[in-house]
């Protein structure tokens, strides 16, 4: 019987997407969970994964198309197969529409007996569970209504690997191998994609350990660090979804925010020394310490300290936030950036933040974040050093009070106790909504953050 494709919820606050890019043509074939059109919804780039296996019988909305929560997208099921007579939805869904009509309420998409609705797992837990054989009708949801996340199908394959290890560890076989792994090599193989069955295990009883994931990770063939772009001098290219976005948030911030910006310069000498007496401990388990994680536990703790760089301006007034939550700027090269949203970021430890740091730069790259993992933000960090730029006035992402930019870190000639000296220097600019802060109150803010990392133990 043929099974319906149909928009999936993808947060709390999301009532409809728009379709990027279909990733199967009408009469090609899929598998179960494997994606089948791409989606954005406020910059956010999602994959929606296919409820069953078959092939694709009919598309019913067009790329940029707008489509409502719940609207139907296509049609999967055998060739040659017919779809029901009243299946409609030929007219895209558009924002004028949803907003006349009344949501209906949640409906499945019909799937194997064996297979959770797509609708009750996110597209980011489909793709895992597909990718290590899970179940997803034996994993519990901790979501809403019972909602299968990324994180139960990690923690449904971490207590399956304790399961299934014996007392007295043997040599498994490569079916079962997958599962005969420890919580940190099946984090460090779900961030990096990893198929475990193809690689071989040193540790006892074939075991995979964090360093043969790492050197299976070495031997990979490297992708091109950017793609070729196709732009033609003369040409006119055409606005993306995620690049309309962008224009449209810097032009209303600018209007919206007078914009202040101190510099400053801070020694990295102590968080260099951290970072290299501790990044195979990291590695172990299971998190690539960046010095991203450090910029942002050092800011979290002088968010804490100066309260009111954590706010925004109302009508009403200054308004603190209770929580802080800081967003990471992340390239997606021509397409643009996006700003996940670190939650709660000064009750995580440097390890946690590295952690997470890791899991939304990875997911953010390949179109995996979910709309609510973009929203929330109280302070930003653009760490534009990366691309070889020393220091910069980047924009404030409203409604935000503030935004922190980090240079490229680099050895430079420096007068130390009248003497001069090498040592590794960055170059730290706070932009901020002068409306909210004098010049006095972000200066003290950014004195906090270069003296927690000149001081870093």
């Amino acid at each position: 019987m043929a099974v319906k494709v149909v928009m999936p919820q993808m947060g709390e606050a999301v009532v409809e997407a728009t379709i990027t890019k279909w990733l199967k043509a009408e009469g090609d074939s899929v598998q179960a969970y494997e994606p089948l059109v791409e989606v954005n919804t406020d910059k956010v780039d999602t994959e929606v994964p296919s409820p069953a296996s078959g092939v694709v019988l009919k598309i019913i909305q067009p790329e940029e198309a707008t489509v409502v929560v719940n609207g139907l997208l296509a049609w999967i099921g055998e060739p040659g197969e017919a779809i029901p007579a009243d299946s409609g939805g030929d007219e895209p869904i558009t924002k004028a529409q949803s907003a006349k009509e009344t949501l209906p309420a949640p409906i499945p998409a019909r799937a194997p007996a064996t297979a959770k609705p797509t609708g009750l797992a996110s597209p980011v837990a489909a793709k895992v569970a597909a990718e290590h054989g899970v179940d997803l009708a034996q994993v519990p949801g901790s979501g809403t209504n019972g909602r299968v996340t990324k994180q139960d199908v990690l923690n449904y394959l971490n207590g399956h690997a304790a399961a299934q290890q014996p007392s007295t560890p043997s040599v498994t076989s490569d079916e079962d191998r997958s599962y005969f792994i420890s919580p940190a090599v099946a984090r460090l193989a779900a961030q990096n994609k990893l198929d475990l069955s193809k690689i071989a295990g040193t540790g006892k009883g074939g075991r995979i350990t964090t360093r043969d994931v790492q050197a299976y990770l070495q031997g990979r063939p490297k992708v091109a660090d950017r793609p070729v772009s196709s732009m033609e001098p003369g040409s006119v290219i055409k606005l993306s979804p995620v690049r309309k976005s962008i224009a449209e948030h810097m032009v209303e911030s600018v209007r919206t925010s007078p914009h202040v910006s101190t510099i400053m310069e801070a020694d990295m000498s102590a968080v260099i020394a951290h970072r290299q007496a501790h990044k195979d401990q990291f590695t172990e388990q299971g998190a690539r310490l960046t010095f991203t994680a450090y910029f942002i536990v050092a800011a979290a703790e002088a968010l804490r300290a100066y309260p009111l760089v954590n706010s925004s301006w109302t009508e009403q007034g200054i308004a603190v936030h209770k929580d802080v939550n800081i967003g990471m700027a992340t390239d997606l090269g021509e397409q643009g950036l996006i700003v996940p949203v670190i939650k709660a970021t000064d009750r995580l430890s440097l390890l946690e933040a590295a952690r997470t740091v890791n899991d939304l730069a990875e997911r953010a790259r390949h179109k995996q974040l979910q709309p609510d993992e973009v929203h929330g933000g109280t302070f930003t960090i653009t760490n534009h050093g990366t691309s070889g730029s020393l220091f910069a006035t980047p924009i404030i992402n409203q409604p935000q009070c503030a935004i922190l930019g980090v240079g490229a870190i680099q050895k430079r000639a420096v007068v130390i106790n009248d003497a001069i000296a090498i040592r590794p220097m960055v170059y730290l600019g706070l932009t901020f909504d002068h409306r909210i802060l004098d010049g006095a109150a972000g200066d003290h803010f950014l004195s906090a953050v270069k003296d927690r990392l000149e001081r870093w133990t």
